[in-house]
């Protein structure tokens, strides 16, 4: 019991630790924003690496660094529209390195690569939201539109996880996936699902987001968290490994801190940019919304 609780504990502080962080870098955005997230890439990119070569393939860690920090780079310059050639250039060094320098299994060790590459390529989403939309003003301060969606991301994955370890620990009965991740269970993904999606709703009001895209954004955002974790927890079950590695106690390494953030920020960014920014709107579904949310208040 003493171990399980200092376990906890270790989880608790560096979770506060990390998050604070995070929470810092997206307040400030630029240089501290695009700092956390090379960070990340690099650390990230060589744990996969590694948790790869548990498996028995060799995914190239030097293309995929590269590949990974020029996206990042290009994306905080402004220039993104260029992202795809990179992929394309990024895929193609790939199988180049494989049929020059590479070594059994040949097919693995390109798909290895180019995965490692398209997986940091989610974190990048991250600078793209923080500089979307008009500029906003709060307390004299000047900044874009895109630090609200940010928060609004932040605090619905935060619930996400908080809200599905709890529930899932006091009434969970059923496994979600038993075989990829045998403690995570259906009643924690719910209680999970509806926490997040309530938050959601609440910061959506907060910063003027319509009732509809507050809710559907935030069931997409914890949907894709949760998915993310199974997703990541998958690639670690098949190549043996429980964590994929040991730089942050009580969660252990860096991929498996930011898995819910894989799927969940890019899908969110392309729903902001092609339904909440481009201003379409469901009036009758939004009008059903608000009876219902009236409903239930009472």
């Amino acid at each position: 019991m003493a171990i399980l609780n200092s376990l906890l504990k270790n989880r608790i502080i560096t979770g506060f630790i990390v998050g604070a962080l995070v929470f810092s870098c997206m307040i400030l955005g630029g240089i501290f924003l695009l700092a956390l997230l090379l960070v990340f890439i690099i650390i990230s990119s060589k744990e996969y690496a590694d948790i790869l070569k548990n498996k028995g393939f060799l995914p190239f860690f030097k293309v995929i660094l590269t590949v990974s920090l020029t996206m990042l780079l290009i994306s905080a310059s402004g220039y993104d529209n260029l992202i795809p050639l990179v992929l394309v250039a990024g895929t193609i060094i790939s199988f180049l390195a494989v049929l020059f320098r590479g070594r059994q299994p040949y097919i693995a060790n390109v798909a290895t690569t180019i995965l490692g590459f398209l997986i940091a390529w989610m974190p990048c989403h991250v600078f793209l939201i923080r500089q979307m939309g008009s500029d906003v003003s709060l307390f004299n301060i000047t900044f874009k539109q895109g630090l609200y969606f940010l928060l609004f991301i932040f605090f619905v994955i935060l619930l996400t996880d908080i809200s599905a370890y709890f529930v899932g620990t006091k009434l969970g009965k059923h496994q979600l996936s038993p075989v990829i991740s045998p403690k995570k269970t259906v009643e924690g993904a719910i209680g999970g699902g509806i926490f997040a999606v309530i938050t959601g709703l609440i910061i959506g009001k907060l910063i003027g987001i319509t009732l509809y895209h507050s809710f559907v954004l935030s069931l997409i955002i914890t949907v894709m968290a949760q998915l993310g974790d199974l997703s990541e927890s998958l690639i670690k079950r098949d190549a043996g490994v429980k964590d994929s590695g040991h730089s942050l106690p009580g969660h252990g390494g860096f991929l498996d801190r930011a898995d819910s953030y894989l799927f969940s920020v890019p899908v969110a960014y392309y729903y902001i940019k092609y339904f909440i920014l481009s201003g379409i709107t469901f009036p009758m579904l939004n009008d059903l919304l608000e009876k219902v949310i009236n409903v239930i208040g009472g």
